[in-house]
């Protein structure tokens, strides 16, 4: 089931260093503190909420409003003699993730229910239409998304250095 939830893997090649990298989606990502505001002004000056280690980070896009469909970006790091490799993982947050499980197996149990307890054909079909209703709905909204998010992402990477 897990792998039929929404998700994007890419591999980014860089002629930059690590810690270039790194400084970069330092400087446009704010740790976050879930009991601050997250719409004050200095929040506005970043692009990304998340957190940068050594050679990981674990990052999502800066948004004004709750978005289910908001990818976390996972992504590791390796120097190259010629700069580095950057390995971007999307997913769902896991509270997403977990509903989207939930509402597939509710609406297949209930399909089951329908066709094979109740005799009820159209109420089963309804039921699966419903759930791949769902899941469809959730692959068209992750893949804007996560567009959204390789835009920003891809554009701080080509920032040309700052004197």
């Amino acid at each position: 089931m897990i792998k039929y939830l929404p998700h994007h893997s890419e591999i980014l090649v860089s002629s930059m260093s690590c810690e270039e990298v790194l400084s970069r989606l330092d400087h446009v990502t704010r740790d976050v503190d879930y009991l601050s505001d997250p719409l004050s002004d200095h929040a506005r000056e970043h692009l990304f909420n998340g957190k940068i280690s050594d050679t990981s980070f674990r990052l999502s896009m800066v948004v004004r409003r709750a978005d289910s469909f908001l990818p976390l970006i996972k992504g590791n790091i390796e120097s190259t003699r010629a700069g580095c490799i950057i390995f971007l993982d999307y997913r769902l947050f896991p509270g997403s993730s977990f509903f989207m499980v939930f509402w597939s197996v509710v609406t297949l149990i209930m399909g089951m229910f329908f066709l094979f307890g109740e005799e009820q054909p159209i109420f089963a079909v309804i039921s699966f239409a419903v759930g791949l209703g769902n899941m469809l709905f959730a692959w068209s909204h992750f893949k804007r998304k996560v567009k959204q998010s390789q835009d920003i992402f891809h554009k701080m990477l080509s920032l040309q250095k700052n004197g």
